[in-house]
This record gives structure tokens, sequence and C-alpha cells, in this order.
């Protein structure tokens, strides 16, 4: 892990709506993977997609365990 790269981002609970902070590490390129919520504990599927133009900022999506992302 490579402690430049990484980022903090708010997001929001596609469950409960409830906002926490997101690490990502941005070296580890675009990813696939799963986190429960710290407030209602569902899975929240997040799919992380970095840029190959590096001004770009990362793309982060959440969705429900059985939404298609």
């Amino acid at each position: 892990m490579n402690e430049e790269q990484l980022e903090s981002r708010t997001v929001h609970c596609p469950y409960c709506d409830a906002p926490f902070d997101l690490l990502i590490d941005l070296s580890q390129g675009s990813q696939l993977t799963w986190e429960d919520c710290h407030w209602c504990c569902a899975p929240i599927q997040i799919r992380i997609e970095i840029p190959l133009d590096e001004e770009q900022p990362a793309e982060v999506m959440l969705g429900r365990d059985d939404d298609v992302l």
C-alpha cells in the first residue's frame, strides 16, 4: 500500500443512506469489492474505476449486493 496514493471519500450506504468514509488505494487500479455498512451491516458492492489520465479523479460507484455495477 502506497500512502501517497490513498484517498478518502465520504459516501452513503445504498441501503440506509448513512454517510461513511471510504479509503481508496489508487495504486491498486480499478477494482470491485464488497464492504459491510458500519451502521446497518448490509453488504455494499463497491466499484472503483481508476482513469488512465491521472488528472481525472477516480470514479466510485456503490450499489446493493444484487445490483449490477
